[in-house]
């Protein structure tokens, strides 16, 4: 076990430190995963001496986990160096979902990660994926499977690699497109866009450009009124979570730094800045370096699922009474106490 410590709340302390009492251990023998109580409102959210459970390894990248209540309820998650999204239930394990999940004929020379990314539901129970391989936002019904390009290209050139992807209330979708799943990233000959941006798009419309001043825009998610937006930015030379707030038109009025991650990634701590998603009462969850944070919407650590490889992203699903974590090589389930996020 590790340091039972508990410091007081503060974002300055608790990010210097990583530092706080270690609800349980892990089971497996590698690698660890601690579940760390770094403020007493962490106990609201997981019960002390819960074991954290993998539930499929041997993925290449585990990336995208999207619950889906339908048909009994589960799991989808993306791998998209494979070009892959499986399936995980209780009863029926880890099936192949979608082979190939992105592009379908990739060119390795061009595509680094040929896959889907991130996904979401829309109003309608679709599959929406941040198809990075085929370099678009596609749509796929999840009974035939059968998938619709939605948007490719911004002024007329294609995007980069979408990479993850949020629906709000009226059906927009808002997206990032850094350049992770091209070969060479921004020195691909491949890349048309002159900025890593984030978009927003309407059915019947152009794909409007929300911020073009990110080097790595990563995950994205909106607060539970829509009226602030989060991107995580993966960029090792500054990374951190940005918030906006938006105006009535949707789109931003004002930003700032949520969050720095810039103090544990120089302390060597695995991972950055990468998905992540709101609970109904406002918390954030986001991947950071050293694992799964959880957070208050104004941006103080309340508990942390701690890591010793990177952590992609997060997803809740049982209808919150979980919480799926895609990491590394492998997927990890949580469960979370009943009703905590009224």
């Amino acid at each position: 076990m590790m340091a039972t410590e508990t410091l007081r709340p503060g974002r300055r302390a608790v990010l210097a430190g990583l530092a706080g009492a270690a609800l349980t251990g892990f089971a497996d023998a590698s690698p660890p995963v601690e579940l760390r109580r770094l403020t007493p409102a962490f106990d609201r959210i997981v019960a002390p001496g819960t074991q954290v459970e993998v539930i499929a390894t041997g993925i290449q990248w585990a990336e995208g986990p999207l619950w889906v209540p339908q048909d009994g309820g589960y799991l989808l998650f993306s791998d998209p160096p494979a070009n892959i999204v499986r399936r995980w239930s209780r009863g029926g394990g880890v099936t192949t979902f979608l082979s190939p999940s992105g592009a379908p004929d990739p060119d390795r020379a061009i595509l680094r990660e040929p896959g889907a990314n991130g996904m979401a539901l829309d109003r309608g129970g679709g599959l929406l994926i941040a198809n990075s391989g085929g370099r678009s936002i596609d749509r796929v019904d999840l009974k035939t499977r059968r998938r619709t390009m939605l948007v490719g290209r911004y002024e007329g050139k294609r995007f980069n690699s979408p990479n993850d992807v949020h629906v709000t209330r009226d059906g927009a979708i808002w997206f990032t497109d850094p350049p992770y799943g091209l070969a060479g990233d921004d020195r691909s000959p491949a890349k048309e866009l002159g900025v890593n941006g984030v978009y927003r798009w309407r059915a019947g419309g152009e794909a409007v450009l929300v911020d073009g001043s990110l080097t790595r825009p990563n995950g994205i998610a909106l607060s539970p009124d829509e009226r602030r937006l989060y991107v995580a930015v993966s960029d090792a030379a500054d990374p951190r979570v940005i918030a906006y707030d938006l105006g009535r038109d949707g789109m931003p009025r004002a930003s700032r730094v949520l969050v720095s991650a810039k103090p544990w990634h120089e302390q060597g701590k695995p991972g950055l800045p990468d998905g992540m998603k709101v609970a109904r009462d406002g918390t954030l969850v986001c991947s950071m370096p050293g694992g799964i944070m959880f957070l208050t919407p104004e941006g103080e650590p309340i508990g942390l699922i701690e890591t010793s490889t990177p952590a992609a992203n997060a997803a809740f699903g049982e209808g919150g009474a979980a919480l799926y974590v895609t990491n590394n090589d492998r997927v990890l389930r949580i469960a979370l106490r009943p009703g905590w996020q009224r």
